[in-house]
């Protein structure tokens, strides 16, 4: 991380020269952006860090130095092991930040900063450049690293900048995104779905999808009875208006299909008979 918080600078000063907090100062680092700030209440609350001591190096002096605790035990660390304590301290803060974004405080904070789009738009052209929101495919650290969910498409996207990409996934765990979308589908804050779907065309022909099957009669063979009906049905649903242009397009598709299929066969049938 930026910008290490020792002794030496431990505290900055605001325009109004009044001191901050290490929350404050690591929520302000470049790149930390997609944080918000623990209260500190929430963090004291032993209920709350229920689990994470075994899981977090030098625990107890980094909890000390996320609430700017000064102890005597400190004052005896190395200088290595003073910067084992403050990767532990952002570790630690970041898997109390996920349990802090799930209550409803938490969610408040978070939901100002998606209303902002603090954390970037959908890159998907269809989504209309909707607010996303970061997510984790697991709970448990280095495990990924942090990702968007577009509530439109439902899809996730890596972050734009890299300083973001760095960030572990766990610090937002798999479930925020999902509950607040929850409780502002309740409160009738409603995300419609894309209205548009991108669909590939060749000349303005749908193109058929791999594994599509041909008309065929009952025989398996291919109906070129149908493949004419099917023509004529293309275009009298072209003549009906949009929503039959479309059925029009997949028809002809397959019928082109079909006569291009029928050819090679009857070239391969005379290759053979020669």
């Amino acid at each position: 991380m930026d910008d290490a918080y020792s002794p030496e600078n431990m505290e900055y000063e605001y325009e109004d020269e009044e001191l901050v907090s290490w929350i404050t100062w690591f929520c302000d680092l470049k790149g930390n952006e997609f944080f918000c700030m623990v209260d500190r209440e929430f963090i004291t609350d032993d209920f709350n860090l229920t689990g994470l001591a075994p899981i977090v190096p030098f625990y107890h002096y980094a909890l000390e130095l996320i609430l700017d605790v000064e102890s005597m035990e400190s004052d005896g660390l190395t200088e290595q092991q003073k910067r084992l304590v403050e990767s532990s301290a952002e570790i630690l803060y970041g898997l109390i930040h996920a349990r802090f974004i799930t209550t409803g405080r938490g969610l408040k904070l978070m939901e100002e900063k998606y209303m902002q789009g603090e954390f970037g738009s959908c890159p998907r052209v269809f989504c209309e450049g909707h607010a996303l929101l970061p997510v984790g495919q697991s709970d448990v650290v280095r495990e990924s690293s942090v990702k968007l969910f577009c509530p439109r498409c439902e899809d996730i996207y890596h972050p734009r900048s890299v300083r973001h990409r760095s960030l572990d996934g766990a610090f937002w765990g798999t479930t925020f995104p999902h509950l607040l979308l929850m409780q502002l589908r309740e409160r009738g804050v409603s995300i419609p779905p894309p209205n548009q779907q991108y669909v590939p065309k060749v000349y303005g022909f749908r193109v058929r999808k791999p594994g599509t099957p041909l008309i065929t009669n009952g025989a398996g063979e291919e109906d070129t009875g149908a493949a004419s009906a099917g023509a004529g049905d293309v275009s009298r649903k072209a003549e009906a208006g949009p929503h039959h242009k479309e059925e029009g397009a997949v028809a002809m598709s397959n019928t082109l299909d079909q006569r291009l299929s029928a050819e090679s066969s009857s070239s391969s049938s005379k290759g053979k008979a020669e």
